[in-house]
């Protein structure tokens, strides 16, 4: 009976936090503000003793993660509302370089080393501190960087070159099934889908690995492969 009632609450708090975390948006699931990360921790206790102590009250437990999720809204909420009490709860964004040059002051403020920045610097597939205008350490904890004007790449725009719209892909085949959904919302019909299969030589979706009508209405078709091929890796 005891494996009975763990199998029960582990069902029915995962359903609950499934349902609270849809309800309450996807900022959970992404790099966390302080405050969401406490509740993140004080769920997962809250939780993890209810499932591993069966003689636990499940139904308090119950209580306690809607009340937790509650006051965890309620505080995004104000932060929303009211931008004093958000900074009271959150980090704020801070400069740790302007113009190529480390600002000792926030780096202390941040407790943050040198060789942390240049780390986070690197990930961001920068190796020259000469290159970054700002740096900036986000309340997540990320770095944001922005380059220099002179070393950011050159865009359509900047050679005054006219490019055509390019929105999202849409899929519409994935491992053979087709997604009648979709092919509904972009106003299309199975008969379509197959006249373009068959113009690029292939007879059946089932031969399909992953299809996306693109933008401009084109259809992109890949029957995928098993193996990689060797030869590409050596291809100059």
């Amino acid at each position: 009976m005891e494996y009975l009632a763990v199998t029960v609450r582990i069902v029915t708090i995962l359903g609950l936090l499934l349902v609270l975390t849809l309800l309450t948006g996807r900022r959970k699931i992404g790099e966390l503000p302080v405050f969401d990360f406490l509740v993140v921790i004080t769920i997962g206790s809250i939780v993890g003793a209810d499932i591993a102590e069966p003689p636990v009250n499940h139904l308090p437990t119950v209580y306690a993660v809607i009340l937790v999720i509650l006051i965890q809204t309620t505080f995004s909420y104000l932060s929303m509302k009211y931008r004093p009490f958000g900074r009271l709860i959150n980090f704020e964004p801070i400069v740790v370089i302007e113009n190529g040059q480390f600002v000792k002051a926030n780096l202390r403020k941040l407790r943050y080393t040198v060789d942390n920045v240049l780390m986070m610097l690197r990930e961001e597939g920068i190796f020259d501190l000469r290159d970054v205008e700002f740096a900036i350490i986000e309340s997540t904890g990320r770095l944001s960087v922005l380059k220099k004007s002179q070393k950011q790449p050159l865009t359509p725009r900047d050679l005054q070159i006219h490019t055509g719209y390019q929105g999202l892909s849409i899929p519409v085949i994935t491992e053979g099934n087709v997604d009648d959904i979709a092919l509904l919302r972009l106003g299309l019909s199975r008969d379509w889908l197959a006249s373009q299969l068959n113009a690029q030589g292939i007879l059946s979706e089932k031969d399909v690995f992953f299809a996306t009508v693109n933008s401009d209405g084109s259809l992109y078709a890949s029957k995928g492969r098993e193996h990689l091929n060797p030869a590409h890796l050596f291809h100059q």
